[in-house]
């Protein structure tokens, strides 16, 4: 039996560059860091005191104070995320077809703020009253829920938790009530708000933060010899996945075809992966199988890469497993959208894959930017500094989570 094709027909994101895809793009492409000191909390008494947080941020101005009593920050951005994708897509939920559009908005840790004020308050005083929104806040099943009520969606509402893999997980599996011909189309993507003291301060005892505290801008190096960890960033990336043909009888615009879909377990460690690249390389070339395209068809990867010593390596010597000759010849390109937004760790896998359609999108493939000294051991073209122009056809987007979890997309021009 054959199965249907997935297409974009709408985008969305919340990032550190901006609250919609058109700031956040223009910070990206032009390769500007947005790390910063942190403002979410005191960070004085950590020994990191800087993040990619979403700036500027009022919940309400877009959702409503009356709405916004119901969220975490982490379900917020999925909101006016999804806001954005489903006004771009030009889709029009009705009683009619919403049963045959569902929502999957996936998230690493859920609401981690407000857990954390609620065991703040029971801590100080043992049996004090909390809100009765406060279970609704920090679920992490409950941006896809919201999305769905908003939305009057009424196919399948439910999210997955990968870790930093959750994202592209989302996308797959959304992709795949699709191709089943259970939906017509999928609200889907993920979200993500860690910058709180136990979020920070948990990765700080794993020694997984740069500690560059006096050049923030400078820390996420993915790629370079001097690498010493990542940035923590915040933020939603949401798309609309519609059958090809649903989005064409409507006179859908499509940015791209989600035509890959790969997935494999490390089964090595909780938080290392194997320096060889074996478990990332797996979800690779199951994503180019899925797609029914050779390694040497995909122009551009957009990586993990979150600018830590051994996780870099490990992609990169996936890569080099799977891609061989286009790959070390440099005739792939390759990019690290963490070098300037962070590592929205849940969120990273949906709004990195946003970046690589609007790359091929505008033929402008974004910089890794902090390239001051490439690691010996990545014989990659991994477009350092500087965006460069390039025809993308098709393009391969990874992420990786804790537990071993990795997840792999491809993408094609329509």
């Amino acid at each position: 039996m054959s199965r249907l094709r997935v297409v974009v027909t709408g985008l969305g994101m919340v990032s550190p560059h901006g609250h919609d895809v058109a700031s956040s793009w223009a910070g990206i492409s032009a390769g500007k860091s947005a790390a910063a000191a942190i403002t979410n909390y005191d960070h004085e008494p950590f020994a990191v005191h800087f993040a990619c947080e979403v700036k500027n941020w009022d919940a309400a101005k877009y959702l409503g104070s009356k709405l916004v009593k119901e969220l975490d920050r982490y379900s917020e951005f999925a909101l006016v995320a999804s806001d954005e994708a489903v006004k771009d897509s030009g889709l029009v939920i009705t009683e009619e077809n919403s049963p045959r559009i569902g929502c999957l908005v996936g998230s690493g840790v859920g609401g981690l703020a407000t857990l954390e004020q609620c065991a703040t308050k029971l801590a100080n005083k043992p049996g004090a009253k909390l809100s009765p929104y406060s279970i609704p806040q920090f679920a992490p099943n409950l941006a896809a829920g919201q999305v769905s009520i908003r939305h009057m969606v009424r196919g399948p509402s439910y999210c997955v938790a990968s870790a930093c893999a959750t994202g592209a997980h989302a996308l797959g599996e959304a992709a795949e009530w699709i191709r089943r011909g259970h939906a017509d189309a999928m609200i889907a993507g993920s979200s993500e708000a860690p910058i709180t003291p136990v979020g920070m301060g948990g990765f700080q005892a794993m020694r997984a933060l740069s500690k560059r505290n006096e050049a923030p801008t400078e820390a996420s190096r993915p790629f370079d010899v001097d690498r010493d960890g990542f940035v923590a960033g915040e933020g939603a990336g949401i798309v609309i996945l519609e059958e090809l043909e649903h989005a064409k009888r409507r006179g859908a615009k499509i940015y791209a075809e989600l035509v890959g879909y790969g997935a494999s377990s490390d089964a090595f460690h909780i938080a290392v992966p194997p320096e060889s690249g074996e478990g990332c390389s797996r979800s690779m070339a199951m994503s180019l199988r899925d797609a029914g395209l050779s390694p040497d068809a995909i122009d551009y990867v957009n990586a993990h890469a979150t600018s830590t010593p051994l996780g870099d390596i490990a992609e990169a010597n996936g890569i080099m497993r799977v891609f061989g000759a286009h790959a070390t010849d440099r005739k792939l390109k390759i990019s690290a959208t963490k070098s300037m937004i962070g590592h929205t760790l849940g969120g990273a896998g949906s709004v990195e894959a946003i970046v690589g359609i609007l790359a091929m999108h505008h033929g402008l493939l974004p910089p890794t930017i902090n390239m001051q000294s490439q690691d010996p051991g990545v014989h990659l073209d991994v477009i350092p500094n500087e965006a460069r122009p390039a025809k993308v056809r098709h393009f391969l987007k990874n992420a990786f989570g804790f537990g071993g979890a990795n997840a792999s997309l491809v993408f094609s021009a329509v």
